[in-house]
């Protein structure tokens, strides 16, 4: 059976050792009183909840899955479930970051991300109910109107009701400017809403009262194409003028997805016959409120594969020192046994130096992104507000592809640790796999992140956004930059940097002669991008390590942040010049090729 500990130590550290958010938050009215102890007694709560309420439940939720009664529509949640997201409702979880004006807590989005890393560490199947509230919950306070707010936000804030995002069909995934669902204008200013939506992940359940369904739709003389896409709000249950619960409204669960993991996850068909709805912002302009769901989704996504790696990383390192297998190539190490603990073999080390680099480098960047977006947010500075959003704009895509690509090698390495055992179902990993393989395909594919990167964040812009990334790699080498003790973490970062720059100008010429170019080299792209966020994340981290052991702290906490850093950038960072150079191999291979693909 697998374990799970929570990482408070590495979360710690990064808030505040390498961002000093709290120092960062004093700028902030909003969260000036945030202090390090109030922070760290909520991750030590929330380490708990997660270890001790939802990881329990991942191996029993995905044995019995969610079960859909045909007559009533309605869905069963696996064992155990139901219970445990009403101790996260009693404990306030929901509200961690949420506005107090709705009933939130208002606290910084650095400590709610934290919260789900542990939560998707435990039990991703389970996370994704309460988590999907937040993209309906982010885009009704984006766009929705003050009717609307105070309709719905105080119940999706509490917990009380959970939010869905409606978007995919069975004829277009990504591409929402094929969809076909209707909205008819009705003489009391509602909707009357038809259609059919497919993967919506908790769309149904019995954990609550109501379900908050946002759904993307048609009206009669909406343009083709996304520019006539418009945003609706639909419940389950209609709501009274009193705020209780009316009538049934006509938007079930019509199937549940047969999938190869999240199997506690109810991924459910909707089907909306005359469903009652409410405009969310402007008509046809429905995209907007969109990207808040998506933008939220894609951080989130990430964010899911970040805690599988970490919760697959530490029981295989668990395995790797409990396991006997042959002798070490050095000599012996455990006298006393039949055979070593295979730990000592270089190529498990490797797997698992792996995982515990996509791991660390993961959570700096997902607790980097969180905090520009406090930043944007809630910084009384517009300068300050607008940097961050172009950055966190920027980093959106690289959350997402990076982080479950990376996600995908962790899992699967850290199974292979196991062996055969890995294979078995009783040990855990091969769940982890399962689960971690849906992260890369939904909220946009890693292809289409790729292209949202490189042909609208960064040539869309002339590549202002990645110059202002471009600014933080030279500040830290103007810092570093004649540190000996710094020279292997900064060198091979800084010259990276430079070669972005050559290497985007290339792409971005290629592909003003032949769009496709951009298309070809675009998937390399963003992982070249991501190790470069990496590798400057990680000399941060190495940064403060170095100083804290300079010091004289003697904590080995910082050799081992100093270890992991050299590993990634001996064995993983050196990919990019093999992915720059099959970028610049262009799309020719690709596109000449119709025999083939015949």
């Amino acid at each position: 059976m697998p374990s799970y500990n929570p990482p408070l130590r590495d979360m710690q550290f990064l808030m505040h050792e390498v961002f000093k958010v709290t120092d960062v938050y004093q700028a902030m009215p909003q969260h000036a009183e945030v202090d390090a102890d109030t922070i760290n007694a909520v991750l030590e709560e929330a380490g708990k909840f997660a270890a001790n309420v939802t990881f329990p439940l991942n191996i029993s939720g995905d044995e019995e899955g969610c079960h859909l009664d045909k007559t009533t529509h309605e869905v069963t949640t696996p064992k155990g479930y139901k219970e445990a997201y009403a101790q996260f409702v009693e404990g306030g979880w929901p509200a961690l970051s949420c506005d107090t004006k709705y009933g939130g807590q208002g606290l910084p989005f650095v400590v709610n991300s934290a919260l789900y890393e542990m939560l998707n560490s435990a039990n991703q199947a389970w996370t994704m109910y309460p988590g999907l509230s937040h993209g309906a919950y982010e885009a009704l306070h984006a766009h929705g109107s003050p009717e609307l707010q105070a309709k719905y936000l105080p119940k999706l804030t509490s917990g009380e009701w959970t939010g869905t995002m409606c978007l995919t069909e069975p004829h277009c995934g990504t591409d929402l400017g094929l969809l076909r669902s209707k909205a008819e204008p009705q003489a009391d200013g509602s909707y009357k809403i038809t259609g059919n939506k497919i993967f919506i992940s908790a769309g149904e359940h019995d954990f609550t009262s109501n379900i908050v369904h946002l759904v993307l739709a048609r009206l009669p003389d909406a343009p083709a194409g996304s520019k006539g896409i418009s945003l609706f709000v639909v419940p389950k249950y209609l709501v009274n003028a009193d705020g209780s619960l009316g009538e049934r409204n006509g938007i079930y669960c019509g199937g549940l997805e047969h999938k190869m993991g999240i199997k506690s996850n109810a991924t459910a068909q909707i089907v909306m016959e005359d469903a009652v709805g409410e405009l969310v912002g402007q008509p046809n302009k429905g995209l907007q409120a969109m990207f808040v769901m998506m933008n939220a989704a894609r951080l989130g996504v990430g964010n899911q594969s970040l805690g599988l790696t970490e919760v697959a990383f530490q029981n295989a390192l668990a395995y790797a020192k409990d396991r006997l297998q042959m002798r070490s190539l050095s000599g012996t190490k455990a006298k006393d046994k039949p055979a070593d603990p295979i730990i000592v073999h270089p190529d498990v080390r490797r797997m698992l130096l792996t995982a515990k680099a996509y791991a660390e480098g993961g959570r700096a960047l997902s607790t980097f992104c969180a905090l520009l977006i406090d930043q944007e947010l809630n910084h009384p500075d517009e300068k300050v507000r607008s940097d961050s959003a172009d950055l966190v704009a920027l980093l959106t895509p690289i959350v997402k592809a990076f982080l479950t690509d990376n996600g995908w090698i962790a899992t699967t390495q850290s199974q292979q640790v196991f062996g055969g055992h890995g294979f078995i179902k009783e040990w855990g990993m091969e769940q982890y796999v399962r689960d971690n393989r849906i992260n890369m395909i939904y909220e946009g594919t890693n292809g289409v992140q790729a292209l949202d990167l490189l042909g609208r964040k960064v040539l869309g812009n002339q590549g202002a956004s990645l110059k202002k990334f471009g600014k933080l790699i030279a500040k830290l080498v103007e810092e570093e930059g004649v540190n000996e003790k710094m020279s292997e973490f900064i060198t091979p970062v800084a010259m990276l940097g430079e070669q972005m720059t050559k290497f985007t100008t290339e792409i971005g010429f290629k592909g003003m002669q032949n769009p496709d170019e951009v298309g070809a080299a675009s998937v390399d792209y963003l992982r070249v991008a991501g190790h470069l966020v990496f590798g400057y994340l990680f000399a941060r981290m190495a940064q403060v390590s170095l100083r804290a052991i300079a010091d004289g702290n003697t904590d080995p906490f910082y050799v081992a942040k100093l270890q992991v850093a050299r590993f990634y950038f001996a064995k993983l960072f050196p990919e990019t010049a093999t992915l720059m150079r099959t970028a610049r191999a262009g799309g020719k291979t690709l596109m000449d090729s119709d025999a083939a693909l015949a």
